[in-house]
């Protein structure tokens, strides 16, 4: 459990995370604008919890919540085993718009934690696997692991997070 970085200007667009962070800096003034906060801050959980769900990630209980102030989702939730939880954190903050996720999950079947590692300019899978595992074509071992998320080996973007598992 705890937080994980990610690039709050990458990622998939599923809520307009502008209007949440502009309607978060007028509520302190403003009961309406609050009200419009938390409003929106809903919305964008429920569209990241979704998301998580369109992926196929079966999290038991699975609840995402958003704060546009901080840019911080939370996710709760039971996952079947440590792969699935990952994905989830990573479904969760490879979104525009949130720049950390707090991990609530747990893990029925718990295994050894992968590695994150945020996509550069100029990176792709090969390159990656060569700085991790010491051998370019384990890239798939990569692309497997980030599955369903990739779709392509090729498809991978500056500020997306990545699961590298252990060998």
């Amino acid at each position: 459990m705890g937080f994980f970085d990610f690039v709050k200007s990458a990622g998939e667009k599923l809520f307009h995370a502008k209007d949440a962070q502009a309607a978060a800096e007028k509520a302190s003034s403003d009961a309406a604008a609050a009200a419009k906060v938390e409003e929106l801050n809903r919305a964008a959980g429920d569209a990241i919890e979704a998301y998580v769900k369109q992926q196929g990630l079966n999290v038991t209980g699975l609840t995402v919540t958003f704060d546009s102030a901080s840019a911080t989702a939370t996710a709760f939730g039971v996952a079947a085993d440590q792969a699935t939880k990952e994905k989830a954190l990573l479904c969760c903050g490879n979104v525009e718009g949130v720049g950390k996720v707090e991990d609530k999950m747990t893990v029925d079947q718990s295994a050894p934690e992968a590695q994150f590692y945020t996509v550069v300019s100029g990176d792709n899978l090969s390159k990656i696997s060569k700085h991790f595992y010491d051998n370019p074509n384990k890239y798939m071992v990569i692309f497997e692991a980030n599955k369903p998320m990739l779709g392509h080996p090729d498809k991978i973007y500056p500020g997306q997070v990545l699961r590298i598992p252990p060998l």
